[in-house]
């Protein structure tokens, strides 16, 4: 999509699926939607065909022609882990992380199921590469938690939670294998409040197990008003990872990859 992106925690996103569907409270609001369905209808547009999901083949090479190292936010336009997403595709865009290893990767997703299975068999070549990191959205407990537990169960290097938008107390959270959290409130017309007992929780829990905690935006109906500030100070913790991680894969792997 970009080789410049205004999301806080990354530089750049890149989106070979574009599109996706609705399926928990945390999507109620998705800043992707809003933004695809302005475009529909548009002739030659990358969303003519607005937030309807599709594949984008094309795309795939494209972190490879850049060749400054960035932190990349993979598919921040759709959900690589939905159904609709062919096993195969998936694969391919692990390749192309794979063969990239001066770039960091960010892929998050609410699939988590599909996302453990995928990493526990086809992605399994990639699942322990220190520049891929894998996460999932909590927004609540009854929908996000469970997603916590089944990325912990995946066998991945780098994992880490995108608590945004966070519309409830979370509780106590099992934090164990987790490498990084960001908590973020909503943003855009419509946003739901977030309230600061509820970041505080995630983060202090955070300092007790020693996780990066990286605090995104208060948001509301204009963010940039209410900003990221957290007591008094911004919080941009990062997890420690080795750029130059690389490893090869096997060539009949590597057959019929779309660049």
């Amino acid at each position: 999509m970009a080789e410049k992106s205004s999301i806080e925690w990354t530089d750049a996103t890149w989106n070979p699926v574009r599109g996706c569907t609705k399926i928990s409270p945390g999507c109620k609001h998705c800043y992707a939607e809003v933004f695809a369905e302005r475009f529909r209808g548009v002739p030659n547009h990358p969303y003519g065909q607005g937030f309807d999901l599709r594949l984008v083949p094309e795309k795939l090479g494209e972190p490879l022609r850049w060749k400054t190292p960035k932190r990349i936010f993979v598919n921040s336009m759709s959900d690589l882990f939905h159904p609709e997403v062919p096993d195969e595709f998936i694969v391919k865009v692990a390749e192309i992380m794979i063969q990239a290893p001066w770039h960091t990767f960010q892929v998050l997703t609410k699939r988590s199921a599909r996302l453990a299975n995928l990493l526990n068999s086809r992605l399994s070549f990639a699942a322990m590469a220190p520049h891929i990191w894998w996460g999932v959205s909590v927004e609540n407990r009854k929908h996000g938690l469970p997603r916590i537990a089944q990325l912990q169960a995946a066998k991945a290097k780098v994992r880490f939670l995108s608590v945004e938008p966070l519309l409830e107390d979370l509780g106590k959270l099992n934090l164990k294998g987790i490498h990084w959290v960001i908590v973020g409130g909503e943003s855009g017309h419509g946003a739901r409040p977030m309230n600061e007992e509820w970041v505080t929780g995630v983060k202090t829990q955070c300092a007790k197990s020693k996780v990066p905690f990286f605090f995104k935006q208060w948001g509301g109906r204009q963010k940039s008003k209410t900003g990221r500030m957290l007591e008094g100070r911004t919080y941009d913790e990062m997890p420690v990872y080795s750029p130059l991680y690389s490893i090869q894969i096997p060539s009949s792997k590597l057959e019929n990859r779309a660049i």
